[in-house]
């Protein structure tokens, strides 16, 4: 029993290493173990990057990634700071941040990697290069990918405002702004008539040429009422393109995904709901006859009129509770994880109309 105690204690530091949260699978390299890793048996694909450069953080969920997904392959994913070894970044002509290159196995003369600064971007080039299969397990995209297969039953789909980046994978401002554009996705994610799309502008160049695309990237909004299209020339930070759209769509969106307060909301029946709270019981059944009655007709929220409806029903059946119990179950369900982006909006929205009854 000593003896396996003793084992234990010896083999715990190994053990907790080994199930450490957050640890990277990122392996880190300096000058002095460099050389150990770099042009031996197997090939490394090697970051060059310096603690301070935002373009290499914006990199880092992706590049831990690319890691996790050759963690168990015969390549290794390595990272050097070269703004603290500038030595060992100079030997290979780094001279910007981030630099990536590409060591093959047994030399020590690396490629320069100029592809897409996403993960499967990059292993997508590693397996060109090594012959591997490996495939990164990413996260659902909000973004729709467009091609010739689809671009016109997309974005040229009257019922929807389509908001679109011409890109190139070989484009370092479009490498810069991929992050940003998921954001701008997820963001308007359940806006049933909101689309946030891109395009490989440099792969389906007829596309890009029929919208007289010629740099990159190139945002293009596509309204319901304009299909030829509206270059976008605004601001590239994604509090700047949530605005835009929300002002030519009529969203009610904030950055990240969640709704203004005045999403869903018809002024009209939201002045009739607050009346009816402060009302007796004849009163209620009045004010509901009049909400029953108003014509919304005009209002971008008049699909939800029937939820004041609703309300005002419930609580002259079950009294004023059931407007606590019922955002709470709203919220509940909204923040399990089990509903997609469309349901996700619609409890928001009913969320607000439920808060417009108050005293």
């Amino acid at each position: 029993m000593l003896k396996f105690l003793f084992a234990f204690s010896v083999l715990l530091p190994f053990v907790r290493a080994m199930y450490e949260p957050g640890q990277s699978a990122v392996q880190s390299l300096d000058p002095s173990n460099f050389d150990e890793h770099v042009g031996k048996d197997v090939p490394v694909l090697a970051e060059f990057y310096a603690p301070w450069c935002g373009h290499c953080k914006n990199l880092e969920p992706e590049y831990e990634s690319l890691a996790q997904t050759y963690s168990k392959l015969p390549v290794k994913i390595v990272a050097v700071d070269a703004d603290k070894h500038r030595d060992l970044g100079s030997r290979f002509g780094v001279t910007g941040f981030p630099t990536i290159k590409f060591f093959p196995a047994g030399s020590t003369e690396p490629e320069d990697y100029n592809g897409g600064r996403q993960a499967a971007d990059m292993a997508d080039f590693i397996n060109r290069k090594t012959g591997l299969k490996a495939k990164v397990k990413t996260a659902p995209s909000a973004v729709v990918t467009l091609d010739d297969s689809n671009f016109d039953s997309v974005v040229l789909d009257e019922s929807k405002d389509v908001m679109v980046e011409f890109y190139a994978p070989w484009c370092g401002h479009c490498k810069n702004l991929a992050p940003t554009w998921e954001t701008l996705g997820k963001s308007f994610d359940g806006e049933e008539n909101v689309v946030i799309a891109k395009l490989d502008a440099d792969s389906h160049r007829e596309l890009a040429t029929r919208f007289s695309v010629s740099g990159y990237p190139t945002i293009m909004f596509f309204p319901k009422s304009n299909k030829l299209g509206e270059v976008y020339n605004g601001g590239r930070s994604a509090s700047d393109l949530v605005e835009f759209v929300n002002d030519k769509s009529g969203a009610q969106r904030t950055v990240g995904g969640g709704f203004h307060a005045s999403a869903g909301i018809i002024d009209s029946l939201s002045t009739l709901a607050n009346k009816f709270m402060t009302g007796g019981k004849t009163t209620r059944e009045s004010i509901l006859k009049q909400a029953e009655a108003a014509d919304v007709s005009d209002s971008p929220n008049k699909g939800f009129a029937k939820f004041y409806l609703i309300a005002m029903r419930r609580i002259l059946k079950d009294g004023e509770s059931y407007l606590k119990k019922e955002i709470a179950r709203l919220e509940k369900m909204s923040e399990g994880g089990n509903v997609n982006g469309v349901t996700r909006a619609q409890f928001a929205k009913r969320i607000n109309i439920l808060k417009q009854f108050t005293y």
